[in-house]
């Protein structure tokens, strides 16, 4: 493991990419590399849709702080190349970030570690026939949530409410995903919880409570309207934002995850029970950005934050570690 030197540190922070989620990665990449540069860390953009992994080694860079967003950068691919060329990068390793990038294969971990998530269904593009989108509803019950399961920031989310929405819904969600996810819709808070650190150290920040318009948390919504109202103290009961805050650091401890991330969670509003969506291994970081407002409700400024974050990079394996 290495030990962060700012001084001697030349640090590329890794924004843009190919995925869906481009223009979210650009704005958080430009907001990390400000508050590095702040801090006096010698510190520059790279856009791996622009230039190629293997410069970072060409170019001298000792650290990487992965800003990308959704595929081929929070999906273990990214950390799979900066493994081989032995530079140490922000957040989870390989394989925890490959199945976090996945919904599915994460509910099933939870399931099996007792945490709570709400029932699905999946289907492989082979298994989408007639028949089983058909039987769905049935399962499921309406209203349900019908979204693509290696996607983020929800896009190709869409809520089922009548059944003549639902196919256009999986028209939507396959357009981005040949697999499908269909999840039971929970009525009640919506809230989030950051979550930093690895292992037995992992902390949670304060919670986020989200009030979106009708409901509406979309991708309009999270990045370019400010219809959204945030909650932070999030005005639960403090035994109940302790206990979201627990099964964040749970859900978080249980896929391997490390150095930071954020659990997405419903709460029921009938019982108060709390169901896992998703965890996000890299954040967003914009100035909408959920992570940071916690962090702040917390006492950490922005900066400081970002400098945590970089302080905790590191590779999987200690072969070929690079030192800065």
């Amino acid at each position: 493991m290495t030990t962060f030197h700012s001084a001697s540190a030349k640090v590329a922070v890794l924004m843009g990419g190919k995925s869906a989620e481009r223009d979210i990665s650009l704005m958080s990449g430009q907001g990390v590399l400000k508050a590095l540069q702040s801090c006096g860390v010698n510190a520059h953009a790279f856009d791996p849709a622009q230039q190629t992994l293997q410069q970072l080694r060409t170019d001298g860079y000792t650290h990487a702080f992965i800003s990308l967003h959704g595929r081929h950068g929070e999906d273990g691919t990214v950390q799979g190349a900066l493994e081989l060329l032995g530079i140490p990068y922000t957040g989870s390793g390989v394989m925890a970030s490959a199945v976090a990038m996945d919904k599915h294969m994460t509910k099933r971990l939870w399931m099996a570690e007792g945490l709570s998530t709400p029932p699905s269904v999946w289907l492989a593009p082979v298994d989408q026939t007639p028949e089983r989108l058909h039987a769905i509803p049935k399962t499921l019950g309406l209203p349900f949530i019908v979204k693509p399961p290696h996607e983020g920031s929800s896009i190709g989310v869409s809520k089922v409410s009548h059944l003549d929405e639902f196919m256009p819904a999986v028209a939507l969600a396959t357009r981005h995903d040949p697999d499908l996810l269909c999840e039971s819709f929970i009525q009640g808070d919506e809230v989030t919880c950051p979550v930093l650190g690895e292992g037995e150290n992992a902390k949670a920040l304060p919670v986020v409570r989200i009030a979106a318009p009708q409901g509406a948390y979309d991708y309009q919504n999270k990045y370019f309207t400010d219809a959204v109202q945030y909650h932070c103290p999030s005005g639960l009961p403090a035994a109940e934002e302790a206990a979201i805050q627990a099964l964040s650091v749970a859900a978080y401890q249980s896929l391997g995850c490390r150095g930071w991330g954020r659990a997405d969670i419903m709460i029921r509003a009938s019982d108060r029970q709390a169901f896992l969506l998703e965890m996000n291994t890299s954040p967003g970081m914009t100035d909408h950005s959920l992570v940071p407002m916690s962090a702040k409700s917390a006492g950490i400024s922005y900066p400081e934050l970002c400098m945590a974050i970089l302080r905790s990079a590191r590779l999987d394996s200690a072969l070929g570690v690079a030192t800065a």
